[in-house]
């Protein structure tokens, strides 16, 4: 049995952990920029705190073959926004959608979502710590459900 002060250490250098890979798509995002010719695209906006999401996606068939990011705002919000286009290329809609949602539940503290089947998403669940950043992580996740229910409607 671990006493508390091993519990700590090993808290501390996941959160450590946690917060490298976050830096790290900040610093070197994957998929920044605008599709030539996207299905469709939506854009989002944190008025409290200034963070802005647009996302593009590419369907083809229901699958979702490319998705590029832009936007400004914190590391979190654009780290999350980076880790997001890598997560749901070559989903389905229904893949990508119930992504989403299990994503939604892992930071809004539901214990029963398995964070290590989310790969690098698992990073920002170390975000709930701090509720009012919460909404930064979930910005371009709440623009990607918009985008899919709108050619649900289509």
């Amino acid at each position: 049995m671990l006493d508390r002060e091993e519990l700590k250490r090993q808290e501390q250098s996941l959160d450590d952990l946690y917060r490298d890979i976050i830096l790290e798509y900040y610093r070197s995002p994957r998929n920044r920029g605008r599709l030539p010719q996207p299905t469709i695209s939506r854009e989002g906006q944190n008025p409290l705190c200034g963070d802005e999401v647009s996302l593009d996606l590419l369907v083809e068939d229901g699958v979702i073959k490319d998705a590029r990011f832009q936007g400004q705002g914190c590391s979190i919000s654009q780290a999350s926004a980076s880790m997001l286009t890598e997560a749901v290329r070559g989903l389905t809609l229904e893949q990508a959608e119930e992504l989403y949602h299990r994503f939604h539940r892992l930071m809004t503290g539901d214990e029963t979502v398995d964070a290590t089947e989310l790969g690098d998403l698992e990073a920002l669940s170390g975000v709930r710590k701090f509720p009012v950043r919460v909404k930064c992580a979930t910005l371009a996740w709440h623009v990607l459900d918009e985008a899919i229910k709108a050619l649900h409607r289509d």
